[in-house]
């Protein structure tokens, strides 16, 4: 850090600890991004009573609970409820993950530094290091999101006017939802009529003494999942054979219990399985729900599976990593699980989230047997999305999609280092200029070394 940095950091701790908070607990609205599984459902619920143990004056939401919307995780879609409900009675609204650690009295001093009054909304600032898909390549001129597990604050006049605009114009026109945290600062900012999201060092993306606020890492919730309960089912073509195929069976591949390469025709050399689905450029929609049906109907034939993850053949992921995730929850219970997307959510009928297939698409058994099943699951085209139809697929069904931040649809270039470092990744996707053998080498290969399943750990961080 500059020597001009630790001065100013120095002055702001130094204001903090001197001047007595003049914001009451009461005046605070927290609200908790949570979802329905079993596991953060638990870990939301942990948080509030934790919170409310501290400060019974608080008044705290649970997302799943309170706003049950397919879009709710974008936060845009509850701005003009939470306006409604707490607009005229509070003075802040404080936004944060189920897995955001809060010293509660530090992060009231906090806010205690800003004018409710004005339009202001603080966090821990992120700023893309250079142009990436991810925000549609967009000019990275500085342009500051907030990191949602480190939590970040509204006044109650950015909120009053963010409500109002939302009831004015009903819904929020944005047909894809990738990136939640870029999406809600670029309507905040609403091309320069709103306020710029301020930085400060206090809520921080991972833990140091001085934060008010940091991510957990979760890592372990019992006994990490055998690799003989996970099947591995990798889409592939032949063109790909030569150069992604070897990549896989070099790094990650070796880890696996169950793994099978699904392709356009049968290779002895690798091996491969033609399941009679021919190649497309996109979309892959046949070959997908062509897998699912091969595994999830053929008990006999993968008598100790569980879990069914689905990859490209690009894909670069952590075998021991998800075998620990996945300790988390239960194989008879239906759901998805990955990295969520959002289509046409912020609109009143029609809309749905998926996970993004590049970085990996986990089903547990019992899910891949529902859609193997259903007569609502058949492909309209062999070359439709099957990321996309998986998840109308799932919603149809009443399967939820269970987000985890660890899996990633891109490289780790386009993300922030922050970003990856408040969250233990699990998978990263796509070969272009990068060196996915250095890649896996760098992020994943000390933690696949050792079979999770081996040590009979119980740890959680």
């Amino acid at each position: 850090m500059a020597i001009y940095g630790i001065l100013t950091l120095f002055v702001v701790l130094l204001s903090a600890v001197t001047r007595a908070s003049k914001l009451s607990a009461d005046e605070v609205v927290i609200l908790i991004i949570s979802q329905k599984d079993d596991h953060h459902s638990e870990m939301a619920n942990n948080l509030r009573k934790l919170l409310q143990s501290e400060e019974p004056k608080l008044k705290i939401h649970l997302m799943h609970e309170d706003f049950d919307h397919p879009g709710a995780w974008t936060i845009i879609p509850v701005l003009k409820d939470i306006n409604i409900i707490h607009g005229h009675n509070s003075s802040w609204l404080f936004i944060c993950d189920s897995r955001t650690h809060i010293v509660l009295p530090a992060l009231l001093d906090l806010l205690s530094h800003y004018n409710s009054s004005e339009e202001t909304w603080i966090g821990h600032a992120l700023v893309d290091e250079e142009r990436t898909i991810i925000h549609h390549f967009a000019s990275n001129d500085g342009f500051k999101y907030p990191l949602f597990v480190s939590g970040f604050a509204m006044s109650t006049a950015l909120l009053k006017r963010l409500g109002q605009r939302l009831s004015e114009n009903e819904t929020y026109q944005q047909n894809f939802a990738i990136d939640a945290q870029y999406e809600l600062a670029q309507f905040v900012w609403d091309d320069g009529k709103g306020p710029s999201l301020v930085d400060t060092p206090f809520l921080c993306s991972k833990y140091r003494s001085m934060c008010a606020t940091s991510p957990r890492l979760i890592r372990y919730c019992g006994d990490a999942v055998s690799r003989s309960h996970i099947y591995f089912a990798i889409k592939t073509c032949s063109k790909f054979h030569k150069d992604r195929v070897p990549v896989i069976k070099k790094t990650w591949g070796k880890f696996t219990g169950y793994m099978e390469f699904y392709s356009d025709v049968a290779d002895q050399n690798i091996p491969t399985i033609n399941l009679g689905v021919p190649n497309t450029e996109v979309g892959h929609c046949a070959k997908t729900m062509s897998i699912i049906h091969n595994v999830a109907l053929q008990p006999q034939k993968y008598p100790t599976v569980k879990w069914i993850v689905i990859t490209d053949d690009d894909t670069i992921l952590s075998v021991s990593r998800l075998q620990e995730l996945l300790s988390c929850f239960k194989s008879d219970v239906p759901f998805l699980l990955g990295e969520r997307y959002g289509f046409n959510i912020h609109r009143p009928h029609g809309g749905y989230n998926y996970v993004t297939g590049g970085g990996g698409m986990v089903l547990s058994l019992a899910a891949a047997q529902l859609i193997a099943k259903s007569t609502k699951c058949q492909c309209p085209d062999i070359s439709t999305p099957d990321d996309m139809f998986l998840g109308s697929c799932a919603t149809r069904l009443g399967i939820p999609i269970i987000h985890i931040p660890g899996f990633h649809q891109a490289r780790t270039e386009d993300y922030t280092t922050d970003y990856i470092e408040s969250h233990q990744p699990i998978s990263f996707h796509k070969h272009w200029l990068i060196d996915p053998v250095h890649i896996y080498r760098e992020w994943f290969a000390a933690a696949d070394v050792i079979d999770p399943a081996s040590q009979k750990l119980h740890t959680e961080l």
